[in-house]
């Protein structure tokens, strides 16, 4: 069990920008092929520029989801790699991303419980 005495190590914050319908897939990537646990998905709508309506001043909306991840600083340029390519962000419109430093970060486990009886 983890101890308020006990030092967190330094962990790394990685957002990924994904066109919609991309989110899901990936957390069951950094879960499952990465136990990576601190994922968190929200939406976001945005005006492109690349969009013929651009030289109308006027851009068109599109919905995006905004997948964050919180991954420990000595696996952050493995995970920001394989995220990169699992949510195919190397492809033309593929979305975007970047890492930065986490500012703090509080450890939390739950704890082992038993099998419960039905």
């Amino acid at each position: 069990m983890f101890n308020s005495t006990d030092s967190i190590p330094p962990h790394r914050v990685i957002t990924a920008v994904l066109p919609k319908g991309r989110a899901a897939a990936l957390m069951r990537f950094l879960v499952q092929e990465c136990g990576i646990t601190g994922v968190d998905v929200h939406f976001a709508r945005g005006v492109g520029k690349m969009t013929p309506m651009q030289y109308r001043g006027i851009g068109e909306t599109s919905e995006r989801e905004v997948v964050t991840a919180v991954v420990p600083e000595d696996r952050a340029d493995e995970i920001f790699t394989k995220i990169y390519h699992a949510a195919e962000i190397n492809r033309p419109h593929g979305g975007i991303i970047y890492m930065q430093k986490a500012s703090a970060a509080t450890l939390f486990a739950l704890p082992d419980l038993a099998e419960e009886l039905l």
